[in-house]
């Protein structure tokens, strides 16, 4: 018989249990009676985890009432024709979610099963005892059925409080081994640069809804406790369910809470390059919180922090604080560690259980915050996990240590392996190029490119045609080639850039990282006048440009400057020596060479906003300087003359002069330290020589500071700007200068 009609035929009492089951609007009992049939034909429990399926059932729902509508204008029921009409009108609302009405209709069709074992149950007791009941009052037999009813009632109970637990223990995994291993992934990817979101709010929410309901459960389950000591019978399903129910809700309880114990703020030092590099003896901060936020407990959780063993090393400072919500802006429940330092034991305990060698700065330590968390008669011990930190000892191991960071949040996911660089994986060319896109966001708010990416790559990988498969060592990162390793020669721009040109390359006008062939297959398709600006491929941290002049026969023809360092950049800006750059050609006219920012805006559009407002002789960089006229050779009279390599006497790869000059051959020579062009210069006597005649020399004149050939000598330079006084320079050949 169907489910309906059964529920039809039951006793008065069952039947005023089904009118309160519809006495609402999900599903009216009319829907339920006229579509009975097809209703209980259908896989709701499957349609509830399954949309398309809901949407395909939502569908035909709604035919189906369309049908049924049609027969009541054909029997002229015009109540019923209403009814149908507003009930389809009120099941538009699963449209977007079909899943959810498919859940509905399967809850009511469950406690309509509930219903009929009620029934079931009550009917069975009855026969079982008929010949007792026959010689019993009726007041009896009325006695006895409440006493069956009851029974089932908290039979019920106690089967709907395993279903809530069941709920429970479904968030209870979405919490803790998807939303919380999400965040710790995102908080690993944000020490390192990312922009993502490592707000904790809305988990601490997520967490002390499920920890209340919890708590709820286990009051009830006491309150239960209470009632089996005070009155108890034979079969009593309370006295033998609740044990297993209240281990089960602890157990929940207990893995919400131990997971809800994090560290919110990594440890870091004031002045590191970023979290996670710690230096002994200098203080450094790091923040734990409570994700299960409970008022009650405010400054009564004490939290204490200790190291690892793999190197032993003493916390100094306050290692006890109370968690409270005083410390956090959205009144969580943290302990804010802001003074705490490092010290190594020098005697006893060697340098690790391991054998393995590994550099200081690929030693990772682990820092651990204890607490115990007392509330409502539960006790929960709970441990906070810092993520691997690197410890130095010496500022100068600041730049190898931050790599290590950066190489082991990139790639593991696990954050307790102390031994990661003891068989260092390697990182595909996505996460390394995401990697030090972070970088530059990070310092500049503006990340890399993917065209300055494939530049990267390109340096790294050679030329291809799709760099995803491609991947990148350890050793290549920062190993190989010491000192000038990939990451030393990287991390050389981005502290130029951060410290000299962050507005230049937030702006977007630095192309950066380009390489000279590169270079010169975009600018000789330009116009004459048009420059670039990239970083200097063999000198660290050094900016150059180079722009596009013409030859006597009119081809192009791509000039260079000595790259600008550090020393040069702290003197006068990046844009003034844009701005006041200046050449002599051969008929003595001063030119500034540079005319349009690749690929075609002009050079004050672009940097006029930096400028200073004066300019020429007031200029405040040139204000006590006086130049002078520098001879040049032609090309033609240091070709025999050279005592440089072949390739490099060609104009291919000239040694940077103290002023105007091609970058040399980067790939292909070590890089050499270039002399500051406002250092003192001492001329190269081989090649003072080769200086030809007034009549040979083409004649370059250099307006700019960080150009000049000499400074007056009766003045002064201003101490404000560093400036030394300059010595001749030795006579180069024009053609080689400026290739």
């Amino acid at each position: 018989m169907a489910q309906w009609e059964k529920l039809r035929q039951l006793p008065v009492v069952y039947g005023q249990q089904l009118h309160e089951l519809y006495d609402r609007d999900a599903l009216p009992m009319d829907v339920r009676h006229y579509l009975s049939a097809w209703i209980e034909k259908q896989e709701w429990q499957r349609a509830a985890r399954d949309h398309d399926l809901a949407m395909v059932l939502f569908q035909v729902l709604l035919e189906n009432l369309d049908i049924q509508h049609s027969r009541f204008v054909q029997e002229e029921s015009f109540l019923l024709q209403h009814n149908i009409r507003r009930y389809k009108q009120n099941f538009q609302r699963y449209l977007d979610d079909p899943c959810a009405l498919a859940g509905t209709i399967l809850w009511f069709l469950e406690k309509e099963k509930e219903i009929l074992r009620s029934a079931d149950l009550a009917e069975q007791v009855q026969f079982l005892r008929v010949e007792q009941e026959a010689m019993e009052t009726s007041s009896q037999q009325d006695l006895e059925r409440k006493m069956a009813g009851l029974k089932n009632e908290v039979q019920s109970t106690l089967s709907d409080l395993n279903k809530l637990l069941d709920k429970i223990e479904e968030l209870n995994d979405m919490l803790v081994k998807k939303e919380l291993v999400e965040w710790q992934r995102r908080q690993q990817k944000a020490c390192i640069g990312a922009p993502d979101n490592v707000c904790l709010d809305q988990l601490e929410n997520w967490f002390t809804c499920v920890a209340v309901c919890l708590f709820q459960v286990r009051e009830f389950l006491s309150k239960l406790e209470e009632l089996v000591g005070k009155l108890s019978y034979a079969n009593d399903p309370v006295k033998a369910q609740k044990p297993a129910l209240q281990s089960r809700t602890d157990t929940l309880l207990e893995e919400l809470l131990k997971s809800s114990f994090v560290v919110e703020t990594q440890p870091s030092m004031p002045q590191g390059k970023g979290p996670l590099v710690l230096r002994t003896n200098v203080q450094f901060s790091v923040k734990t919180r409570l994700l299960v936020k409970v008022p009650e407990l405010n400054h009564s959780m004490k939290v204490n922090v200790s190291m690892d063993r793999y190197r032993r090393f003493n916390v100094l400072g306050s290692k006890t604080k109370a968690l409270n919500m005083a410390e956090s802006q959205s009144g969580g429940m943290v302990a804010d560690f802001r003074h705490l330092t490092l010290k190594e034991q020098k005697s006893g305990g060697g340098k690790g259980v391991s054998d393995i060698s590994l550099s200081v700065t690929e030693e990772l330590h682990l820092i651990y915050f204890d607490t115990v968390f007392e509330f409502k008669g539960l006790s929960v011990e709970l441990q906070a996990c810092s993520l691997p930190v690197i410890i130095i000892s010496n500022s100068s191991q600041q730049q190898s240590a931050w790599a290590s960071v950066l190489w082991f949040n990139m790639i593991s996911q696990d954050t307790k392996d102390v031994m990661f660089f003891a068989n260092c994986p390697a990182a595909t060319w996505p996460q390394f190029g995401e990697m030090l896109s972070w970088q530059f966001l990070s310092a500049t708010k503006r990340g890399l490119n993917d065209a300055q990416l494939e530049m990267i790559a390109h340096r790294l990988f050679g030329k291809k045609q799709d760099y995803g498969t491609c991947k990148v060592a350890w050793s290549k990162f920062s190993k190989e080639n010491p000192p000038d390793t990939f990451w030393v020669w990287f991390d050389g721009i981005l502290v130029m850039v951060k410290t000299y040109l962050e507005n230049l390359w937030r702006d977007g006008h630095i192309m950066g990282f380009v390489n000279k062939s590169k270079e010169k297959s975009l600018l000789k398709k330009k116009q004459r006048g048009t420059f670039l600006l990239r970083f200097s491929e063999s000198v660290i941290g050094a900016i150059t440009f180079s722009w596009v002049d013409t030859t006597i026969t009119g081809e192009p023809d791509i000039k260079t400057v000595q790259p600008f360092t550090k020393v040069d950049l702290s003197q006068i800006p990046f844009h003034e020596i844009i701005r006041n750059f200046q050449i002599l050609e051969a008929e003595n006219i001063p030119e500034n060479p540079l005319v349009y920012l690749y690929p075609n805006t002009p050079k004050d559009e672009a940097f006029g906003k930096y400028y200073t407002e004066k300019t020429g002789s007031d200029s405040p960089y040139i204000k006590y300087i006086k130049t002078k006229l520098m001879f040049v050779s032609k090309e033609n009279t240091l070709e025999a003359k050279s005592p440089m390599p072949s390739d490099m006497a060609q104009g291919d790869a000239l040694e940077p002069i103290n002023g105007l000059c091609e970058e040399a051959a980067e790939p292909n020579e070590d890089p050499q330290p270039l002399t500051s062009p406002l250092e003192m210069y001492h001329p190269d006597p081989m090649l003072s020589s080769s200086v030809a005649g007034p009549e040979e020399d083409l004649l370059m004149y250099l307006n700019n500071p960080n150009l000049i050939a000499e400074i007056m000598q009766e003045e002064p330079a201003l101490p404000d700007y560093s400036l030394q006084a300059f010595h001749g320079l030795p006579v180069q050949s024009c053609g080689s200068i400026f290739q």
